[in-house]
């Protein structure tokens, strides 16, 4: 506020003088996000111009000679976080200085380059391709949870992810990509979605690092949603599948009401909606199709996505008070 005002202010007698003093203080800003950003970027930098340098050098510098390179560094940060770290608790732990979770994250990206490295030049796995993904993951699992570090978290649902899809789903199908010749990866990420719901309700159920659930029912519910769509868009028997898709958004909107969560609700909804919308448009466009029908098309996505707009206002207006994310 300009300083001429205030004094303007303060003589009519308007606001007093401890306000006064308080407006003519200079406001300090938080740069907390501008620091995390760039350390995020400094750390993808870091990894990915190493593995630039590697690439451009592979033939002067030696497969063993890079291993090396990245296995001490990796040894370093993870030396270096565990003497650094605070005591584990079953709560959330606050890193101790403003770089250690970047040096953490950086480790576990370093890992998991030195076991690709390691599988790609010396094939140690073979072909049993779900030990290359399953030992990383139990490690960023493992590192996740003793240093409570929440992208660290990510990393180890990510692998595994990759681990069920390629121990659950055969190898031939991922690699030839013909999704549509066989229905186990829709299985197996309804699966997988159900086992990360199941892992953050656990999570708060036994105060055992509750504010891990939100990024286990993030990862979960999209992928379980998704999956289950995906087996009402290409397998023959999508009614199933969306008497499974309306229990799994019960169940959502259940936690979301619950928990408070006005963005749970949000995608809850969206994602039933597209269901709904898919089963109006087979029946419209399965049948014989004349302008009539184009119109109740036209009309029902109209009406529909007022509805919808309609049902997440009235929602978030309930939520508001206690909303967490």
């Amino acid at each position: 506020m300009d300083p001429n005002l205030i004094n303007k202010l303060s003589g009519q007698g308007l606001i007093g003088p401890e306000s006064r003093e308080k407006l003519l203080q200079p406001r300090l800003f938080s740069v907390h996000w501008d620091v995390n950003t760039l350390l995020y970027l400094g750390v993808l930098l870091l990894s990915g111009g190493l593995g630039i340098l590697v690439y451009k050098n592979i033939d002067t510098i030696g497969h063993q000679v890079i291993l090396l390179l990245i296995g001490l560094t990796c040894g370093l940060c993870f030396l270096y976080a565990h003497k650094k770290k605070r005591p584990f608790s079953r709560h959330k732990v606050l890193a101790p200085n403003v770089g250690w979770d970047y040096i953490v994250l950086l480790g576990c990206l370093l890992f998991i380059t030195f076991i690709t490295y390691l599988q790609a030049q010396y094939n140690v796995f073979g072909t049993r391709y779900g030990s290359a993904t399953f030992i990383p993951m139990l490690v960023l699992l493992f590192s996740a949870y003793y240093f409570d570090h929440l992208g660290v978290l990510s990393l180890a649902i990510t692998n595994f992810a990759a681990w069920m899809g390629i121990a659950i789903t055969p190898y031939e199908i991922l690699a030839s990509n013909h999704f549509n010749t066989d229905s186990r990866l829709i299985y197996t990420g309804i699966l997988l979605g159900a086992i990360l719901i199941t892992a953050g309700y656990l999570s708060e159920r036994f105060d055992l690092k509750k504010h891990f659930a939100f990024t286990y029912d993030n990862f979960g519910v999209h992928i379980i949603f998704i999956a289950t769509l995906a087996g009402m868009f290409l397998l023959d028997s999508y009614l199933l599948f969306f008497a499974l898709l309306c229990g799994i958004a019960a169940y959502c909107y259940w936690q979301s009401r619950q928990r408070k969560s006005f963005y749970f609700m949000m995608i809850t909804v969206l994602y039933l909606y597209i269901g709904i919308s898919y089963l109006v448009m087979r029946a419209l466009f399965y049948s014989d199709l004349d302008l009539g029908g184009i119109y109740l098309g036209l009309f029902y996505f109209i009406g529909s996505a007022v509805a919808v707009v309609r049902l997440l206002i009235v929602e978030n207006k309930k939520l508001k008070a206690h909303d967490r994310v």
